[in-house]
C-alpha cells in the first residue's frame, strides 16, 4: 500500500513539473499591433502554443488568444524574431520565428 501510495505521489509531481514547463517565448511590442484579428497594446508579452492558438500574456497578466497556422522549418531558429508589417496607420504582425525550435507561427495575414 505504502508503495503504491509513493509511486502515486511521483506521478503526480513529475505530471506538474511536465505541465510548469510549458516552453513559451518573450516578445516585445513597440507599438499596438495587429496579430490575426487582435489587437496586442504596446508591451512585453509571453507566447505559448497550444496546438493552433498562439496565446499572448502581458506583464499585467491580461491573455489575449490567436488562431496561427503553425510551419515547421528545416533546422531551429537561433532567436525568437517578430515580423510585421506596416498597413497604413497600422503595424500587423506576420509571424514569429520561435527560438530554439523548428516552429514558426504564421498569422495568415
Amino acid at each position: 500500500m505504502r508503495a503504491r501510495s509513493i509511486f502515486a505521489s511521483g506521478v503526480l509531481f513529475l505530471s506538474m513539473v511536465a505541465l510548469g514547463n510549458a516552453k513559451s517565448w518573450d516578445i516585445v511590442v513597440g507599438s499596438a499591433t495587429r496579430a490575426g484579428s487582435v489587437t496586442l497594446p504596446a508591451g512585453n508579452y509571453s507566447v505559448k502554443l497550444n496546438n493552433n492558438q498562439a496565446q499572448f500574456t502581458s506583464d499585467s497578466g491580461k491573455t489575449f488568444t490567436v488562431a496561427v497556422k503553425v510551419e515547421n522549418a528545416a533546422k531551429k531558429y537561433d532567436q525568437t524574431a517578430v515580423q510585421t508589417q506596416t498597413q497604413g496607420d497600422t503595424q500587423v504582425m506576420q509571424s514569429i520565428d520561435l527560438g530554439g525550435s523548428t516552429q514558426q507561427l504564421d498569422f495568415g495575414e
